[in-house]
């Protein structure tokens, strides 16, 4: 997928200039006061712009394989770097492995729910008279 950046970078390839907030609008919902449909003008010019950017010119010949490859490397999310300080390590005995037995919850703290009941009287066409 591409990024804004690299469709501008794109169409400078085939000398037609926008800037990324024109080619933002074209990704718009329908109804957002700023939508702009997509001319054949700058279809044109794209689709000529990613054919030199995936296969280069006939002087600077690419393998469009690698430029995809690399494109992707490029996309891939980054991993953070912890900036924590790493604790010394600790040398482990056999028996440090040991399971230490679970606590149980302590109940006795929460405090009891009150149940409500709530009973109307329902009276019936009928004439017979029951509680709910």
């Amino acid at each position: 997928m591409l990024r804004d950046d690299q469709i501008e970078e794109i169409l400078k390839l085939v000398d037609f200039r926008m800037s990324k907030g024109e080619i933002g609008n074209f990704f718009r919902s329908e109804d957002h006061p700023k939508f702009m449909e997509c001319g054949d003008q700058v279809l044109r010019n794209f689709l000529n712009g990613l054919v030199i950017y995936l296969r280069g010119t006939k002087e600077n010949p690419k393998n469009p394989a690698d430029v995809i490859a690399i494109h992707k490397k490029e996309a891939q999310p980054k991993e953070f770097k912890k900036t924590e300080v790493a604790a010394p390590k600790k040398e482990f005995k056999s028996g440090d492995f040991k399971k230490k037995p679970a606590s149980k919850p302590n109940y006795k703290d929460k405090k009891p729910v009150k149940k409500i009941e709530i009973v109307e009287k329902v009276n019936y066409k009928n004439g017979k008279n029951t509680k709910g």
